[in-house]
C-alpha cells in the first residue's frame, strides 16, 4: 500500500510553503523556525515529494519549491532518510519524471541527481537503465523529462559514469544519446549533444569508440533552426579542439567556414561559444597554418563583436555621466586577494615582465559575466600574439575607420581593438603611434564616459612605448590627462585611470619624480572624493607610485600631503574590515620608499600590525580547540600585517630595534612560522630576514628554535615558502658568521636537492645559489666537501644577476670553498669562469680571489692545456677574462 499524506499535516505543509514565498523577512525567519521543527518528522520529506509529484490542483511554483526544499533536505541529511521514505521518493521521481509541466520535471531532474550524487548511484542501480528506457517513450514529455535528468547527472558524475565502479553504463548511454542527435524535437537533441559534451574533456572511452559517429552527427546538425543546437555543437567543437584536433584536422577547413559564421550568429549565445573557438584554436601549434588564409574574413568579424551590445550599454548605465556621489553598492566590491611578499634578486637588464597585466580585457566589471565583446578582444589579443605584424594588414584599414567615427560606440571599439593588439603587434605598431598615442590622449577628454575609461585602459597597454619617449613628447601630456580622469566625475573612469596610473608608474619609474607634488596633490584630492571601491584602487596607484620612485618620495613636502589622509583612513578602520588589506599593502610600500621618513608614523602602525597578528593566531587555537563555538580566522589580516612589518623593518632598518624590543613579535613569528597555511609561512620567512638585517640583537636568541623550522620548510613543493625560507637562511649565515656551524647540517642538503631539481623557478634557484654561497662563506670546511655536487647549477642561476651585496657574499663563499676543496670546482671549472666574468665591477679583494683562482687553474694544468681549455670559451667569455684577469 502506498504512503498516503494525514490531511492535517498536509495543510500545515502547504500553508508553510505559501508563508516561504512571502517577501516578508519575519515571516521567512518563522518558516526558516518552521522547518526545523517539521524536519523531526521522518515523513516530512514524503509529505514534501507528495506536494511535487501528485498535488496537481496546487500552482507550479508551491510544487517546485516543495521540490528545491526536499532537494535541500536530500542534501543536508539524506543518508539519516529512514529506508521507506528514501524508496518511496526515488519511485515517485522515476514515475512522476514526465509531468505536464516543464517547471516540475526539471525540479524532479534536480532531485533526481541529488539524491544521485549523494553517493546513490550505486545504491539505485535501476535509476540508469529506467531513465535510458524512458527515452524510448512515445510521450514527449516524458522522453523530454528523462532526459533533462540523464543531462543533469552526466553533468554532476561524469567521472563516476566512466568507471568500473558502475560497471560502465557509458557503453551503453552513448550509442544512445547519439540515436537522439537526430529526433525531431530541438529540445530533445539539444539535451542528446548536452550529456555527449560532458564525457569530451576527460576522453571518456566509451565516446572515444564512437568519436567519428559524434563528429559525423555534429556536423549534421550544424545548420540547426534551434539556437540552443546550433550553441551545443560549437561548444562540442571547441572542446574537440583541445582533445582530439587530431580529428578535426582533416575537416578544419569547413568548420573554420561554419565558426566564421556562427561567431556573427543572430543569437549571442551561440556567437559567444563560436567565438570561443578562436582563443582555443590560437592555442594550438597548427593555429598558424590553418588561420593564416582566414584572417581576411576573421578579423572584421572579431572587430565587429566588440561593440558594446544594447544591452551591454543599459547595463553599465552607458547614459549615465555623472555618478560619482552614488555610494557603491557592497556587492560591487569583489573580494579582494593579498599577494604574500616573495623575496626576489634584482636581474641584469630588468623590465616589467607583462604578467602583472594578466588582464586582457578591459574591465567591464558590472559585466563580469563573459560576453562576446569581451571574448571577441581575448581572441583579437591571443591571435596578435600568434600572428604579430601578419594581424595588421587586415586591421589597420579598418582601425582608421573605427577610431574616427562619429558614433561613440563605434569609436569606442576601435579604441579596444587597439588596446587588445597591443602586446602582439607592438613593433608592428610603433611607426603609428606618434600620432596614435596622441589621438587617444584627446578621446581621455570625450563626452561619453565609456570611451573615457577604455581610452585610459588601451593607453595603459602601451605605457612602455610612451615612456622610452623623450618625457615631453607623449609622457607628460599622458601624465597630465590621466590624473585629470582620476578625478573624473564618472565612477568607471576614475577607476579606469587609477589602474592605467599604476601601469604607467610601473613603467615610468623615476621619470616621474619631477612631476611628484602635481600627482600626490591629485592622488590625495580623490581621496576626498571617491566612493568605497575606487579608495581601493587607489591605494595601489599610491603603493605603486612609492615602489616605482622609492626614496624620491622622502621628502618633507610630500610626506605632509600622503600621510595625514592615509593615516586618517588608517583610524577609521576597525580591525576586523577588509579594506585593511589594501591600505596595509599601500603604507608597506610608503614605509619602505619614506625609510626614516616614516618614522614619526612607525608606532601605531607597528603595534596595529603585532595586534592583528596575535588576534588571528588567537582566534584560530579557539577555532581548532572548538570549531563547534568558534568560527575560522581570517588569515589575511595575519599575512598583511605581517608583510607590513617587513616593509616597516625594510624601510626603517636599525630604527624598528625599540619597536621590537617593546613588543612579542619574536614569540608571534615562532607561531606563524608553524601555521598549517603556506601563504603565513612564506609571509613568515620574509619577515624573519628583514628583522634579522634589521636588529639581529633580538633574532639570536631565537636561533636554535628557529632553524629547524626554516630546514623542514625547504620543501620546493611550496615554491614562495621554500623561497622565503630559503632567503632567512642567507641572511642569519651573514649574520652568525661562524656561529652557523651547528646548523649548517639542517640545511646543506635540502638546497643542494633543490638547486639540482629540474624546473626549478629561476627565483628559487637564485636565492638558492645565494644561501649555499652563504653558508660555505661563514663555514666554508662544512660545506665546501659537496662543492662538486652543486657547483654547476650554482654557476648557471648566479650568472644573470646584477652585482649586489647578496651576488658579492655568495661568490666570496664559492671562492673560499675552492680554496679548501679545488678538485670539486675542475670538472666545471668553464661555469666556473663564466659566472666571473658576469661580474661587472667587483670589490677590489673579490677581484684578487678571482684572479687567484684563475691563474692558480692556469698554473696547475699548464699553458698548454690552459690554450686547449680556453678554446671551448665562446667568444665573448675569452674577451672579457682577458680584458679583466689577463686570462
Amino acid at each position: 500500500m502506498d504512503w498516503q499524506p494525514d490531511e492535517q499535516g498536509l495543510q500545515q505543509v502547504l500553508q508553510l510553503l505559501k508563508d516561504s514565498q512571502s517577501p516578508n523577512t519575519a515571516t521567512q525567519r518563522i518558516v526558516q523556525d518552521k522547518l526545523k521543527q517539521l524536519n523531526q518528522f521522518p515523513d516530512f520529506n514524503n509529505y514534501l515529494i507528495f506536494v511535487l509529484t501528485r498535488l496537481k490542483s496546487e500552482d507550479e511554483p508551491t510544487r517546485s519549491l516543495s521540490g528545491l526544499i526536499l532537494k535541500n533536505n536530500v542534501k543536508a541529511h539524506y543518508q539519516s532518510f529512514p529506508p521507506p521514505v528514501a524508496d518511496f521518493i526515488k519511485q515517485e521521481c522515476l514515475n512522476n519524471i514526465g509531468d505536464a509541466s516543464s517547471l516540475i520535471r526539471a525540479t524532479i531532474g534536480i532531485l533526481i541527481t541529488t539524491i544521485a550524487s549523494k553517493g546513490e548511484l550505486q545504491m539505485w542501480p535501476e535509476l540508469l537503465p529506467q531513465l535510458c528506457n524512458l527515452l524510448n517513450s512515445e510521450d514527449y514529455n516524458t522522453c523530454e523529462g528523462a532526459f533533462g535528468a540523464l543531462q543533469k547527472i552526466c553533468e554532476d558524475s561524469s567521472e563516476l559514469l566512466d568507471s568500473d565502479a558502475l560497471n560502465r553504463p557509458l557503453n551503453i548511454m552513448i550509442p544512445k544519446f547519439l540515436q537522439f542527435f537526430k529526433h525531431c524535437s530541438p529540445k530533445i537533441r539539444s539535451h542528446a549533444i548536452a550529456c555527449v559534451n560532458q564525457f569530451i574533456m576527460d576522453r571518456a572511452q566509451a565516446l572515444m569508440d564512437n568519436i567519428d559517429t559524434f563528429i559525423e552527427h555534429l556536423f549534421a546538425l550544424a545548420v540547426d533552426d534551434d539556437p540552443e543546437v546550433r550553441k551545443n555543437v560549437c561548444r562540442a567543437l571547441v572542446m574537440l579542439l583541445e582533445v582530439r584536433i587530431d580529428r578535426l584536422i582533416p575537416h578544419m577547413h569547413s568548420i573554420i567556414q561554419y565558426m566564421l559564421q556562427r561567431t556573427q550568429d543572430h543569437d549571442e549565445n551561440v556567437a559567444l561559444e563560436a567565438c570561443e573557438f578562436w582563443l582555443t584554436l590560437a592555442e594550438q601549434p597548427i593555429c598558424k597554418e590553418v588561420l593564416a588564409s582566414h584572417l581576411v574574413q576573421l578579423i572584421p568579424i572579431l572587430v565587429n563583436g566588440m561593440k558594446y551590445s544594447e544591452i551591454d550599454i543599459i547595463l553599465l548605465k552607458g547614459d549615465v555621466e555623472e555618478d560619482e556621489a552614488v555610494p557603491d553598492s557592497e556587492q560591487d566590491i569583489k573580494p579582494r586577494f593579498h599577494k604574500s611578499r616573495t623575496v626576489t634578486l634584482p636581474h641584469e637588464a630588468e623590465r616589467p615582465d607583462g604578467s602583472e597585466d594578466a588582464e586582457d580585457d578591459d574591465d567591464d566589471d558590472a559585466l563580469s559575466d563573459w560576453n562576446l565583446r569581451k571574448c571577441s578582444a581575448a581572441a583579437l589579443d591571443v591571435l596578435a600574439n600568434v600572428f604579430r605584424e601578419e594581424l595588421l594588414p587586415h586591421l589597420l584599414p579598418l582601425l582608421k575607420g573605427l577610431l574616427f567615427h562619429p558614433e561613440w560606440v563605434v569609436k569606442e571599439s576601435g579604441i579596444l581593438v587597439l588596446g587588445a593588439i597591443a602586446e602582439g603587434c607592438m613593433q608592428g605598431m610603433v611607426p603609428y603611434l606618434p600620432e596614435l598615442i596622441p589621438h587617444l590622449i584627446q578621446c581621455l577628454s570625450d563626452k561619453k564616459a565609456l570611451v573615457r575609461s577604455i581610452a585610459c585602459w588601451t593607453l595603459s597597454r602601451y605605457a612602455h612605448w610612451v615612456v622610452s619617449q623623450p618625457p615631453d613628447m607623449h609622457l607628460k601630456p599622458l601624465m597630465t590627462e590621466l590624473l585629470k580622469r582620476i578625478l573624473d566625475g564618472n565612477k568607471r573612469v576614475q577607476e579606469a585611470a587609477c589602474s592605467a596610473f599604476a601601469t604607467l608608474e610601473e613603467e615610468a619609474c623615476t621619470e616621474l619624480v619631477p612631476y611628484l607634488s602635481y600627482i600626490l596633490d591629485t592622488l590625495v584630492f580623490a581621496f576626498g572624493k571617491y566612493q568605497h571601491k575606487n579608495l581601493l584602487i587607489l591605494y595601489d596607484a599610491i603603493g605603486t607610485l612609492a615602489d616605482s620612485v622609492g626614496h624620491h618620495l622622502n621628502q618633507p613636502e610630500y610626506i605632509q600631503k600622503l600621510m595625514p589622509p592615509l593615516i586618517q583612513k588608517w583610524n577609521e578602520l576597525k580591525d576586523e574590515d577588509k579594506d585593511l588589506f589594501p591600505l596595509l599593502e599601500c603604507l608597506s610600500s610608503v614605509a619602505t620608499a619614506l625609510q626614516s621618513g616614516f618614522l614619526p608614523y612607525c608606532e601605531p602602525v607597528y603595534q596595529r600590525c603585532v595586534t592583528l597578528v596575535q588576534k588571528t593566531l588567537a582566534q584560530a587555537m579557539m577555532y581548532t580547540q572548538h570549531p563547534e563555538q568558534y568560527e575560522a580566522p581570517d588569515k589575511d589580516f595575519m599575512i598583511v600585517a605581517l608583510d607590513l612589518l617587513s616593509g616597516l623593518a625594510e624601510g626603517l632598518g636599525g630604527h624598528v630595534e625599540q619597536l621590537v624590543a617593546r613588543s612579542n613579535i619574536m614569540t608571534l613569528l615562532f607561531q606563524c612560522m608553524q601555521d598549517s597555511m603556506p601563504e603565513v609561512r612564506q609571509s613568515s620567512f620574509a619577515l624573519l630576514g628583514d628583522l634579522t638585517k634589521a636588529c639581529f640583537i633580538h633574532v639570536k636568541p631565537c636561533i636554535a628554535e628557529f632553524m629547524p623550522i626554516l630546514g623542514t620548510n625547504l620543501n620546493p613543493e611550496f615554491i614562495s615558502v621554500c623561497n622565503n625560507a630559503t632567503w632567512a637562511i642567507g641572511e642569519i649565515c651573514m649574520q652568525m658568521g661562524a656561529e652557523m656551524q651547528p646548523y649548517v647540517q639542517m640545511v646543506l642538503n635540502n638546497l643542494v636537492e633543490i638547486i639540482n631539481r629540474p624546473n626549478t623557478p629561476k627565483t628559487l634557484l637564485e636565492n638558492t645559489a645565494i644561501t649555499i654561497g652563504r653558508l660555505g662563506y661563514v663555514c666554508p670546511q662544512e660545506v665546501a666537501p659537496m662543492l662538486q655536487q652543486f657547483i654547476r647549477p650554482w654557476c648557471t642561476s648566479l650568472r644573470n644577476i646584477r652585482d649586489n651585496e647578496e651576488k658579492d657574499s655568495a661568490f666570496r663563499g664559492i671562492c673560499m670553498m675552492i680554496g679548501v676543496n679545488p678538485g670539486g670546482v675542475v670538472q666545471d671549472f668553464i661555469f666556473f669562469c663564466d659566472a666571473v666574468a658576469s661580474w661587472v665591477s667587483p670589490k677590489d679583494d673579490l677581484r684578487d680571489m678571482f684572479y687567484k683562482i684563475l691563474h692558480g687553474f692556469k698554473d696547475q694544468v699548464g699553458e698548454d692545456n690552459w690554450q686547449q681549455f680556453s678554446e671551448q670559451f665562446p667568444p665573448l667569455l675569452k674577451e672579457r677574462l682577458a680584458a679583466f684577469y689577463g686570462g
